[in-house]
């Protein structure tokens, strides 16, 4: 991860549980998990369940799904609480976030600093000023398909390491171990910063980010060379067609 440090002043991997998928239509965060890496190591760990307003309860599937419940929220944070303490992880420096199909779970961060931008703008500005990382990305042009954060923990040989249960602090964690062994694979995950693949069949999901750069991206069955990753073809067609380097 030394390559990603060198650049970022910490590395903030995190993940969310919902109620559903929408981040645009009042589906809401239930819960957050963020681990803060700096080049010393894990520096903050958080994983918060978090308050539903009030009169909402959590669809059945979801709590089948991650075994959250409405009782385990009644002494979870507020909304507000958990952007406030997100965003003292992000902080005022540089500031990479990594998630795993990072598109879903950084519009559900992005609409919970809208909901409180009339006190506090700035924790909005924060969110803005990073960079993002897509592990869904990286993994697209190195694996065959299904592409899921458990398939990633099987093909790098974690089982015993991390689990991948739907809980959203076990998968930060598992996450970290993953794009650990990603940056050892190939040492090339900078170059995906602020790049997000998608499937050209279904478009992109949720609210675009204007900072990212979304592109079309295949399904590989192999490790696909330097030449042909996804931030290799997003950068030739920047030059070659734009003539400009302004997603450099």
């Amino acid at each position: 991860m030394q390559e990603l440090l060198k650049k970022y002043d910490s590395l903030v991997f995190f993940d969310t549980e919902t109620t559903g998928f929408n981040a645009d239509r009042d589906d809401r965060i239930i819960e957050l998990a963020a681990i803060q890496v700096k080049k010393e190591g894990i520096v903050r760990q958080e994983d918060l369940l978090v308050q539903l307003p009030e009169g909402r309860t959590i669809p059945d599937k979801i709590v089948d799904l991650t075994g959250i419940t409405d009782l385990m929220l009644l002494s979870g944070v507020t909304d507000e609480k958990c952007a406030s303490i997100f965003s003292e992880m992000i902080g005022d420096g540089s500031t990479l976030l990594l998630a795993h199909n990072a598109q879903f779970d950084l519009n559900f961060i992005a609409f919970m600093f809208v909901r409180h931008m009339g006190n506090h703008p700035e924790w909005m500005r924060s969110f803005m000023a990073c960079d993002y990382l897509d592990t869904l990305t990286v993994y697209k042009d190195r694996y065959a398909y299904p592409h899921k954060l458990a398939n990633a923990i099987t093909v790098y040989g974690l089982e015993d390491k991390v689990q991948n249960t739907h809980r959203a602090i076990d998968d930060v964690l598992a996450l970290f171990e993953v794009a650990k062994a990603m940056s050892k694979e190939r040492s090339d995950l900078l170059s995906y910063a602020n790049i997000f693949g998608y499937n050209s069949k279904y478009g992109i999901s949720g609210k675009e980010l204007k900072k990212i750069v979304y592109h079309p991206q295949r399904f590989h069955d192999y490790m696909v060379s330097e030449e042909y990753t996804l931030p290799a073809i997003v950068r030739r067609e920047v030059v070659n067609h734009d003539n400009s380097i302004k997603y450099l």
